[in-house]
């Protein structure tokens, strides 16, 4: 039950940043479902907060998240991160968080393959 209670509460953590992070008028709502749909289902909300504060931190990437982030895609990761980097509150920094963005992809493809 405990697990359960765990999983859920983290699942609303992951929620409720993307929806912080997210500027409401940059996605239309049937995009916003479109990305819940086929992008938030796939990875877990363990994985979705430590890529987060990998990108947008100092967090240190847990190794299993890497099968996680590459099964979701990279469209998708790509489009969640950009989508948070494009805050009012981060401009200035988006260059920064893209690069953290496209390193982190390229370094969970290569610990992927070797998987």
């Amino acid at each position: 039950m405990t697990k359960l209670s765990s999983h859920i509460t983290a699942l609303f953590i992951v929620v409720a940043l993307v929806w912080a992070f997210v500027p409401v008028f940059s996605v239309e709502e049937a995009e916003a479902k479109s990305l819940w749909n086929t992008c938030l289902v796939k990875i877990t909300p363990k994985c979705a907060l430590n890529i987060i504060w990998v990108v947008f931190g100092n967090g240190t990437l847990y190794e299993s998240c890497c099968h996680d982030l590459v099964q979701e895609g990279k469209v998708c990761h790509d489009t969640l991160i950009k989508y948070i980097a494009d805050r009012p509150s981060l401009i200035g920094r988006e260059t920064q968080y893209l690069k953290k963005r496209d390193d982190l992809w390229s370094h969970c493809v290569s610990v992927s393959k070797t998987a």
